[in-house]
């Protein structure tokens, strides 16, 4: 099969819009320092999950500026990195809701260009929910008796989610205020 065919750079008049070289490159870009920054982490947490230094800031910022669609499959691509590089990898469909799906909801923050913080909260309100699905169908093993599976995954992902909330929003709000980026906003 033909690369080309799989992947057109710079379109395919049978398949209607796809993706240029311009996207594909802010693509590697930016998943490229989204890993960078996930090395910089504030706590890690022992069975997965951490507060990082605003590792997913770059693929929202990509979803406002080119759209949900390309910050869906760098959401996508991201997640697929992690996995190889810091997967915790147990069950096939842990796989999918905890590393491409989790990470793809970060292209959701594209729908709400015009109110970026919103979009930095649904984003990583759609993170935390995959992750916490996650938590609940396959690590209910290790909640504590008195806690449920279901106050357990939500109080472990939500102990990373909320301060990675509060840091991308924080990072965001001085990119949009300082107008540091042009985002045509």
């Amino acid at each position: 099969m033909n690369l080309i065919r799989v992947i057109p750079a710079e379109g395919d008049s049978t398949s209607g819009k796809s993706w240029n070289t311009r996207e594909l490159a802010e693509v590697s870009v930016t998943v490229a320092l989204s890993v960078v920054l996930n090395y910089i982490k504030i706590y890690q947490l022992p069975w997965g999950g951490s507060i990082t230094l605003g590792s997913m800031v770059p693929i929202m910022l990509l979803s406002y500026r080119r759209g949900v669609k390309v910050g869906l499959m760098a959401g996508v691509v991201f997640g697929l990195v992690q996995m190889v590089l810091e997967g915790y990898i147990y069950y096939p469909l842990q796989i999918i809701l905890d590393y491409p799906l989790a990470f793809a909801c970060l292209g959701l923050a594209g729908l709400f260009k015009k109110h970026p913080l919103v979009g930095v909260v649904v984003a990583l309100t759609g993170r935390f929910l995959s992750h916490f699905a996650s938590g609940v169908l396959f690590f209910a093993e290790y909640a504590p008796p008195e806690m449920g599976p279901i106050v357990y995954s939500a109080v472990y992902n939500g102990s990373y989610m909320l301060p990675e909330i509060v840091i991308s929003g924080a990072i965001i709000y001085i990119i949009i205020k300082r107008n540091l980026l042009k985002l045509n906003l």
